[in-house]
């Protein structure tokens, strides 16, 4: 038989679309069982693992370097985005929105991720800061390690304000570009007053993963992949 082009349509199952099947299925499965890097451009730094020893297994993500186990710590998932609860919050529900492709720069990332990625904070910035009882949002990123950016994968940091909650004010923006994720840092905070650095050390995974079950119930449209 002829197509509308007037060329000879392939019958089904054909040997051209044979090998068109057998590539569809290395493509699918390198994508389901490859473990993505952390790094550089070698995709979306997502996956599961398998179950360990006396635990279960479960999907992750990567900030950074930083392995998230999304049962954990992921509350909210987009196409190209994660929202994240905060090792070390500088006020309750100090959240990050970060792209799933561990980028550093927000030029590196692609015109959708960043459509994607502000889209994401206007979603779930309001929905954060009414349930801290908040009245106002601070929404910030540092772009590049010399504006402050301590962990080198693009992120937005979303917290909920109350009046009087820092003072003065702007001190607020100091504390952004001290917060450190890096869960083994000993980087001094020394300059900082409110909260005091006592109050900021790193959260336990229960800890993190209880405000995460709760925050996911805000976004059901969005809930990640456990």
């Amino acid at each position: 038989p002829l197509t509308t082009g007037g060329a000879a349509a392939q019958p089904t199952g054909s040997p051209r679309q044979e090998r068109e099947m057998r590539r569809l299925r290395r493509c699918l499965h390198h994508l389901s069982t490859a473990s993505a890097a952390p790094e550089g451009s070698r995709g979306v730094a997502t996956g599961t693992s398998p179950p360990a020893a006396g635990g279960v297994g479960g999907a992750y993500s990567y900030f950074g370097k930083f392995k998230i186990p999304h049962k954990d710590q992921v509350f909210f998932a987009s196409e190209h985005c994660l929202g994240i609860v905060n090792l070390k919050p500088i006020v309750p529900g100090h959240v990050l929105i970060i792209p799933k492709r561990v980028k550093p720069r927000l030029a590196d990332l692609t015109p959708e991720e960043i459509s994607d990625l502000f889209a994401s904070v206007v979603k779930v910035g309001p929905r954060i800061e009414s349930h801290y009882q908040g009245t106002a949002l601070n929404i910030a990123t540092q772009d590049g390690k010399d504006a402050g950016q301590s962990v080198p994968h693009v992120h937005v940091h979303i917290l909920p304000r109350r009046p009087k909650d820092i003072e003065p004010n702007d001190k607020v923006y100091d504390m952004i570009e001290d917060w450190d994720g890096d869960p083994k840092s000993t980087k001094p905070r020394g300059k900082l007053e409110v909260p005091p650095d006592s109050e900021r050390k790193p959260r336990t995974m229960d800890e993190m993963r209880a405000e995460a079950e709760i925050l996911r119930k805000l976004f059901p449209e969005n809930a990640p992949t456990l």
